[in-house]
């Protein structure tokens, strides 16, 4: 009877070991792309309008545990945002390099909640000033600042082929410009396959 349970025992212990070693080795990569609806809040208050562009890029995926990855991606990313008065609109398009790093929790199998800090680097930028009350359209060069860094908060689904569906919101915490605290804002909707 002694032996039957130590036996037991034993297999137990070594299975639980095994279940967490799976987790603890398992890592993913994978490409990831989709939507983004941008805009920018000035003085944490006034919001502009949204400006539609798209998100693409790679991520790798790492089990800390059986709840727990950590996900860090780097990515292509459309920004901006648009301002119209009586003068005519304004007009900003800012591409950035984004490099999340993603805590993600699975209180379920294939559903996650995720968080984390995000640096971005605008590499390129381009502005429009349309008026009707001059003869024609302007161009005047507003450069934003080159680092950005905010949080981000999302939700998704993983199947267990890999396909991963999900949304993401980004609050920017770095001033866009020098005056009246303009702050990025960004949702993003995305697919993500696992290579």
């Amino acid at each position: 009877m002694k032996k039957a349970y130590i036996i037991c025992m034993m297999m137990l212990i070594g299975s639980t070991s095994l279940h967490a070693q799976v987790f603890k080795n398992k890592a993913t990569a994978g490409i990831k792309g989709g939507y983004n609806l941008s805009s920018v809040i000035i003085d944490g208050a006034f919001q502009t309008t949204k400006l539609h562009g798209f998100h693409i890029g790679v991520y790798g995926e790492s089990y800390v545990g059986k709840y727990f990855s950590v996900q860090p991606e780097i990515t292509y990313s459309q920004q901006g945002y648009k301002i119209t008065d009586e003068d005519g609109a304004f007009t900003q398009k800012i591409e950035y390099i984004n490099i999340p790093l993603m805590l993600k929790f699975y209180p379920v199998k294939s559903f996650f909640l995720e968080a984390g800090p995000q640096a971005g680097f605008s590499i390129s930028h381009k502005e429009t000033y349309d008026s009707e009350r001059l003869f024609g359209d302007t161009s005047e060069e507003l450069e934003p600042s080159s680092f950005d860094w905010g949080v981000n908060l999302g939700v998704g689904f993983k199947s267990d082929a890999g396909l991963s569906i999900g949304a993401r919101y980004h609050r920017g915490q770095k001033d866009l410009y020098d005056e009246k605290k303009p702050k990025n804002e960004v949702w993003q909707l995305y697919i993500g396959f696992e290579l």
